[in-house]
């Protein structure tokens, strides 16, 4: 038998690089989109219900952000089911579906800082910001081990008060770890809606419901209490791209 060579030893980086790289754009495309767009929507949601309390506004949010999610999981999860599609076409629609889930997530997140009074204009922030949400507490662990930020109510400082170059460091690692739990899962949020035999849309609805539940706690931890009146809107923690 010849001798292994180097050549010969498969890149146990590859999948994690190639996951890298396309949670990378992923991720370019669910926070770079005009600021205006939460901040309509928060008014917008102000204006049907003039009276609801910071907190009220958020749980509709929530509300709204997890039927979302679920919706369109389960939708994904259906098309799986029928043999006569496959999971070849299913695969590029939960593709597109996580494009989705990413820009879903990030709308609302953001959604719930401007409830929070802080508006987030500089994207690397909106990264950290939905990085260490999805990560859930692994992300909160790493954040704090980083920077040394409390795990509760951490989002206001780091969306506020660390240098861009810290941001920038620390959305390098997050990013990494997201991509490395990806990959060990069999790809970015895929598993679980491919199933066939007609449990697609049963697995796509609920798997959709737990990524949108772990979200929506993540965020509550990241922002802590909501305030018990709305600031005005010039008294908000303003954040200029950097």
């Amino acid at each position: 038998m010849a001798p292994t060579t180097e050549l010969d030893l498969p890149d146990a980086t590859t999948e994690t690089e190639t996951e890298h790289s396309r949670l990378d754009a992923l991720l370019d495309a669910a926070v770079t989109w005009p600021s205006g767009r939460v901040t309509k929507k928060v008014a917008e949601m102000r204006r049907k219900a003039p009276r609801a309390t910071p907190e009220e506004i958020i749980s509709r949010l929530e509300q709204e952000y997890v039927r979302s999610i679920k919706r369109t999981s389960g939708a994904v999860g259906a098309v799986a089911a029928v043999p006569a599609i496959g999971t070849g076409v299913a695969a590029v629609l939960t593709a597109a579906n996580l494009a989705g889930f990413l820009g879903r997530t990030s709308t609302f997140v953001m959604a719930v800082a401007e409830v929070h009074g802080i508006h987030v204009e500089d994207v690397a922030r909106r990264r950290t910001l939905l990085l260490t949400t999805l990560l859930g507490d692994e992300g909160v662990e790493a954040l704090s081990g980083q920077v040394g930020l409390s795990t509760l109510g951490w989002a206001r400082t780091a969306l506020t008060r660390l240098p861009l170059g810290t941001v920038r460091g620390v959305n390098r690692g997050l990013t990494s770890r997201l991509a490395r739990r990806a990959a060990r899962r069999g790809g970015l949020f895929a598993v679980g809606r491919l199933a066939p035999f007609g449990v697609g849309a049963v697995i796509g609805w609920a798997g959709g419901k737990v990524l949108a539940r772990n979200v929506v706690a993540a965020a509550e931890e990241a922002f802590g209490r909501p305030p018990l009146t709305f600031a005005d809107a010039d008294a908000g923690d303003a954040i200029t791209a950097g």
